[in-house]
C-alpha cells in the first residue's frame, strides 16, 4: 500500500481555505470581531509591548502604592550585583572533577517550575539561591487566579517585572476556563469524571477565551498564556496568524498521551504557522503516562514538521504527591538519557521529589491551585503552601546538579551568568 493514500489533495485544501476566507464564516467572523474591540493587530501589539516594559510595570505598582515595589527593586539589584551564582561556578560546585569547559550544551533541558502562585514565593526562592548558591529555573508557570492576582497589591505586574529581570519565562493561565462554572460536569473533585473530557471551554468560551487574552496583553504585557481546550488552541493560531504576537503553551490537563495526538496538535500548528515558520505554540506538555521512547518518537515528529526550534516539549519530572498522578512519581532518570538525544525540552517540576514530600503533614497537592487566597490565610496554611513551593525549588535544583554530574548543561534564568 502507498503512503500517497494518506496524502491531502489540492482540491480539499482549495475547500478548506474558501471556508476560512469566506466572508460569511461566523466562526471567523467572531473571532475578529473580539480582536477589533481592542484596535488593530499593530496598535494591540504596540500597548503589550509597552505595558510589558519593566518601567513599566513598576510604574503601575507604584501607581497603586504596591508592597512590592521594593523588592522588585532589589532583585534587580541582585541580578546587577552579580549576587546569583554564575553557571560555571554552579557546575564546580556540584561537579568538581570535571573542567567546566567540558559540557555538552546541545540539548539542555529548560529547568521549570510551576506553579508560581505568589510574588513573596518568588523573593524567598531568589533569597534561597542567593544563600545556598542554587539556580533559579528559566521558565515559570501560574496557575492562581487572574482577577485576584490583579487585585492583590500588584501582585501580577510584580511577577512579571521580576521574571524579565531575572530572564526567565512565564506562563499565566487565563480565569475563563470550565472550573469558573460554566463546564456543568464540574463541581470540584467530587465530580471528578467532568474532567474526562478536559476542564473544557464550553459554548461561547473560547471567544471569552480570546477576549481575556487580550485584555492580559494589552494591559500588562502578558504574551504567554496556558491552553486546555481544543477550541482555544486553534482560535491560539488563528490569533497569531492574523499577527497578535500572543502565545500559548498546552496544558497537561489536554490529555496528549501518545505520538500520534501529539502529529494531530503540530499539524495543526505547521498548517496555521506565519510565513516566517513560526507559530504560537511556545510549549506542549504531554500527559504524565507517555512513556520516554514515545515522548522520543513524538519529538521526531516535532522535527520531521520543522518545529523542533519553535515547540518545546514540556515534561513533568515531579509532580504533585496528591491528586494528580500515583506516587512516588519521579521521571528526572529518563531525562537524562533523553536529553542526550532529543533538544529543546523542559524539565517541568510540578512538586518535590518523593521521598521529601512523603513524610509532609500538608503535601503538595494539586487542588491547592484553585483556592482562593483568602481561605488560605484563614486556614493558616500559607507558611506549608510556600515550604511545598521550596521543595519544587529544591527538585529544580537537583535535576540540575543530576544534569551537571553527567555533563550536560541547562536553561536556567538568565541572572545566572556564565
Amino acid at each position: 500500500m502507498s503512503n500517497a493514500v494518506f496524502c491531502i489533495n489540492e482540491g480539499t485544501f482549495a475547500q478548506v481555505n474558501e471556508f476560512l476566507a469566506d466572508p460569511k464564516n461566523e466562526a471567523i467572523a467572531g473571532l475578529k470581531r473580539v480582536v477589533g474591540k481592542f484596535g488593530s493587530v499593530s496598535e494591540i501589539n504596540e500597548r503589550a509591548r509597552e505595558a510589558g516594559r519593566v518601567e513599566s510595570l513598576v510604574k503601575r505598582l507604584e501607581r497603586v502604592g504596591s508592597p512590592f515595589v521594593k523588592d522588585v527593586e532589589w532583585l534587580a539589584s541582585a541580578r546587577d550585583d552579580g549576587k546569583f551564582i554564575s553557571l560555571s561556578d554552579y557546575r564546580a560546585k556540584v561537579n568538581p572533577e570535571r573542567p567546566v569547559w567540558d559540557y555538552d550544551h546541545s540539548n539542555a533541558p529548560t529547568l521549570e517550575i510551576s506553579a508560581l502562585q505568589y510574588f513573596p514565593w518568588l523573593v524567598a526562592q531568589a533569597r534561597q539561591c542567593i544563600e545556598k548558591g542554587e539556580v533559579l529555573p528559566g521558565r515559570f508557570i501560574r496557575v492562581r487566579k487572574m482577577r485576584e492576582q490583579e487585585a492583590d497589591g500588584g501582585d501580577l505586574p510584580a511577577v512579571h517585572a521580576a521574571l524579565k529581570i531575572l530572564g526567565a519565562t512565564c506562563v499565566e493561565t487565563l480565569d475563563t476556563k470550565g472550573t469558573d462554572g460554566s463546564n456543568i460536569h464540574l463541581n470540584g473533585p467530587e465530580t471528578i469524571t467532568g474532567y474526562f473530557g478536559g476542564i473544557g471551554q464550553p459554548n461561547s468560551h473560547p471567544l471569552r477565551w480570546v477576549e481575556e487574552a487580550l485584555y492580559y496583553y494589552t494591559n500588562y504585557g502578558v504574551d504567554e498564556i496556558l491552553n486546555i481546550n481544543p477550541g482555544t488552541v486553534f482560535l491560539g493560531y488563528l490569533l497569531y496568524r492574523l499577527g497578535v504576537d500572543i502565545r500559548f503553551k498546552i496544558s497537561v490537563f489536554m490529555g496528549n498521551d501518545n505520538p500520534y495526538a501529539v502529529l494531530w496538535t503540530l499539524l495543526a500548528a505547521r498548517l496555521f504557522a506565519r510565513e516566517d515558520g513560526s507559530t504560537p505554540l511556545a510549549g506542549f506538555n504531554l500527559s504524565n503516562s507517555i512513556d520516554d521512547c514515545h515522548i522520543a518518537k513524538a519529538a521526531e515528529i516535532r522535527r520531521s514538521l520543522g518545529l523542533e526550534d519553535h515547540v518545546r516539549i514540556e515534561h513533568h519530572i515531579t509532580e504533585t504527591w496528591k491528586s494528580i498522578v500515583r506516587q512516588p512519581y519521579n521521571r528526572r532518570d529518563g531525562l537524562l538519557e533523553l536529553v542526550k538525544t532529543v533538544p529543546n525540552i523542559s524539565a517541568k517540576h510540578e512538586g518535590g521529589n518523593p521521598e521529601d514530600e512523603k513524610g509532609l503533614a500538608h503535601p503538595s497537592d494539586i487542588l491547592d491551585y484553585f483556592r482562593d487566597k483568602k481561605e488560605i490565610e484563614a486556614s493558616g496554611e500559607m507558611d506549608l503552601l510556600q515550604q511545598n513551593y521550596l521543595l519544587k525549588h529544591k527538585a529544580v535544583n537537583d535535576t540540575a546538579a543530576a544534569l551537571a554530574r553527567e555533563g550536560l548543561s541547562f536553561v536556567a534564568a538568565g541572572a545566572h551568568r556564565l
